[in-house]
């Protein structure tokens, strides 16, 4: 069993779009699939499926109202089974520990090629755990500069989460982390390989097992709703930060352009994949879809190259995509489909999103900038 877990560090970037699409894409390729709706606090991914609102789900099998297979529906599409989440029942947002760990085993022991887990926005300690279920899990984010901090700093919060989970509870590295957590310098504002080389002059053994964990951990990043191949740019960032800061490195597994057409398969109550399937944002998923099944099986020796590649390859199907809309759009223009005043409106929009972006970045910067003041007085 293949296992990815789809997260992002904030709402609104595309996440559940990826996740249900990218299911079908491989259940197309002939790969049984199972979609399991963990974004427990607000779950809405049959709506993108096209499904009607289920009567069962992981709520009624965690309360002892419908068996875990029982609460699985099999869908319309090619060997795709879907689990919903069912965010109506209360206190379904945190798991307890006893029920993430019954959702866990039966998840696992089920017989699917691909289990796809649509993990709920932020960084709760339930979402972190399911996103390390794999050593490949996806994050999804967007250019705009609150969703690529978003997703910098979720992945952050993992490599913590993964390293706490390293060390014992009492053992000399533990009580490293809560000596620097409490000596008055904030722990999350340290960079990673500091915090190692600290625990290693107490715990050598601790500190050898976190990097070997780390080692094997490749997150792939998704990068959604771009308008302009420039925007694609965004990603070295996030990858930059994490080599420096959290001594990891991501995979870059592709871009999709930003497109009305997902909210007319929406309110169409189809997936776009289905509803369009040679517009550029399916032809995208189809793209993901066929990176994640000729990823190779087992360790990967030479992962530096193969993410320096992966950079480059998204680099140039941003240009490519962004000269097909193009190309369309000259075609509707030409045709009369499309009038130069629809054109026009079209610019206006996309000018006063940038506006807003503009505003949402000079508010960040701001934020920065005296939370940085505050931390010299301190």
């Amino acid at each position: 069993m293949q296992i990815i877990p789809v997260a992002s560090g904030k709402g609104g970037v595309g996440k559940s779009l990826l996740s249900a699409n990218l299911a079908i894409a491989l259940g197309q390729a002939g790969k049984k699939v199972l979609l399991a709706d963990l974004d427990l606090g607000a779950s809405n991914l049959h709506l993108v499926l096209g499904v009607q609102s289920p009567r069962t789900g992981i709520g009624t099998f965690l309360t002892g109202a419908s068996s875990f297979n029982d609460s699985i529906l099999h869908t319309s599409y090619p060997n795709l089974s879907f689990l919903p989440g069912d965010s109506e029942i209360p206190g379904l947002t945190a798991l307890r520990a006893s029920q993430k760990s019954i959702l866990t085993k039966q998840l696992l022991s089920y017989d699917t090629d691909y289990l796809v887990l649509d993990l709920g926005a932020g960084t709760h300690l339930g979402i972190l755990d399911f996103f390390l279920m794999s050593k490949q899990g996806i994050i999804v984010t967007a250019p705009s500069v609150t969703a690529t901090l978003n997703a910098y700093l979720f992945l952050k919060n993992t490599v913590f989460r993964l390293m706490y989970s390293c060390f014992k509870k009492g053992s000399e590295a533990w009580n490293c982390l809560e000596r620097l957590k409490n000596d008055g310098s904030s722990l999350q504002r340290m960079y990673i390989p500091r915090i190692i080389d600290e625990i290693e002059k107490v715990d050598p053994e601790s500190a050898s097992r976190f990097r070997s964990r780390t080692q094997n951990f490749h997150p792939r990043l998704v990068m959604n709703m771009i308008d302009d191949p420039k925007d694609a740019d965004k990603a070295l960032k996030i990858r930059r930060s994490c080599k420096e800061y959290l001594n990891i490195d991501l995979e870059h597994l592709g871009v999709i352009y930003r497109d009305t057409v997902q909210d007319t398969a929406l309110a169409s109550r189809l997936p776009v994949i289905i509803y369009k399937p040679q517009s550029i944002l399916s032809q995208a998923v189809y793209r993901i879809a066929d990176k994640i099944l000729q990823a190779e099986v087992g360790p990967i020796d030479d992962f530096a190259d193969i993410t320096d590649e992966s950079f480059q390859t998204a680099e140039m199907e941003a240009t490519i995509d962004f000269d097909s809309k193009m190309t369309y759009v000259e075609e509707l223009v030409g045709s009369g489909a499309l009038s130069m005043g629809d054109l026009a409106e079209t610019i206006k929009s996309q000018q006063y999103e940038l506006s807003v972006l503009r505003k949402e970045n000079q508010l960040l910067k701001n934020k920065i900038s005296q939370a940085i003041q505050q931390g010299y007085r301190l």
